[in-house]
């Protein structure tokens, strides 16, 4: 059996919260340098990956400057800032909940993704808190969408992450969620709803397949004016867009939806009107470290339920 390779800790700082982008060469290959690799590896078009070498922007263990010349070597660690992408701030805070030695419980608005992917690296939750609360090993025990609000656990030391990571692996924390979507009379709740949910890589949405469930929701109403319902969503499965869904598959999909029941289009950057009516109000779990038990709850609203005509025809926010 193949021992994990040890990885060394970084040469470069972070840089607005974010770690510097990590890259083992590969055992097997015919690249004479670390250039060659790099060239083909990043297809980052022509002369970037000359130019970050020539300007001593990716380093090797210790710091030491990774040349044009550099000889290949396998499993090789190689590090490297990408360049930041211009992002449009989002303008509500992330608030904290909770805070000890071991952990960060933080309050996430809409908008805001949880850890950097993709477009979003500096405007990420993590990020944030690395930077506001001077935590730069901050890391996240699990993730939220972008589009969702609520609670996030975060982990302060490393060496301590699996513990809570294994919270949600092993189905050990209680979540549950609030969410506003259409009242339907002839729609019998509370019940129990299972599917096979099926995310394939670069499709935007989730969709339910045949096959043995993987995806379990309990969904209640808690109480209803008008059109609207106001639900509680409790989760004991964790795949992608679960709670979408099954509340689209239900014929009550969530308000401000632009995935389900059908793609609709990005939301142009800058526009925070009328966020997915989706919320992470609670999290109630045992420390796997400390022992203590936790319950901690969200204090947000969720503003098609509190106020339906300013989430529905109210002017974009402006940051």
């Amino acid at each position: 059996m193949r021992r994990k390779p040890r990885i060394p800790p970084s040469p470069l700082p972070q840089r607005h919260g974010v770690d510097p982008v990590r890259i083992r060469l590969p055992r097997e290959g015919s690249w004479a340098t670390v250039r060659e690799h790099l060239v083909e590896r990043l297809a980052a078009g022509d002369g970037v990956v000359d130019a970050m070498l020539g300007d001593g922007l990716f380093v090797g263990e210790g710091g030491r400057p990774v040349t044009a010349t550099t000889a290949y070597v396998p499993g090789m660690f190689v590090w490297f800032h990408r360049e930041l992408p211009d992002e449009e701030q989002v303008p509500f805070p992330v608030e904290v909940v909770y805070r000890d030695e071991h952990i960060v419980v933080a309050d996430k608005p809409h908008f805001l993704a949880t850890t950097p992917r993709g477009s979003h690296v500096a405007e990420t939750a993590l990020a944030r808190l690395r930077r506001e609360l001077d935590l730069p090993e901050l890391g996240a025990a699990h993730r939220l969408d972008r589009l969702t609000a609520g609670l996030v656990l975060f982990t302060v030391l490393p060496g301590e992450r699996g513990a809570y990571q294994s919270l949600f692996r092993d189905r050990l924390i209680a979540k549950e969620y609030e969410a506003v979507a259409p009242y339907d009379p002839g729609l019998v709740l509370p019940r129990t709803v299972r599917s096979r949910i099926l995310k394939e890589r670069g499709v935007m949405a989730a969709c339910e397949v045949a096959g043995e469930p993987n995806a379990v929701t309990r969904v209640e109403l808690t109480e209803h004016r008008g059109g609207l319902g106001r639900y509680r969503l409790t989760p004991s499965t964790g795949q992608t867009h679960q709670l979408r869904v099954h509340m689209a598959a239900l014929g009550v999909p969530l308000l401000g939806d632009p995935l389900y029941p059908e793609v609709t289009g990005p939301v142009p950057a800058g526009d925070f009107r009328r966020p997915l009516q989706l919320l992470a109000r609670a999290l109630e779990f045992t420390d796997p470290v400390t022992g203590r038990a936790h319950r901690f709850v969200s204090g947000r609203e969720l503003e098609a339920w509190a106020a339906y005509d300013i989430w529905s025809a109210g002017p974009a926010r402006d940051q």
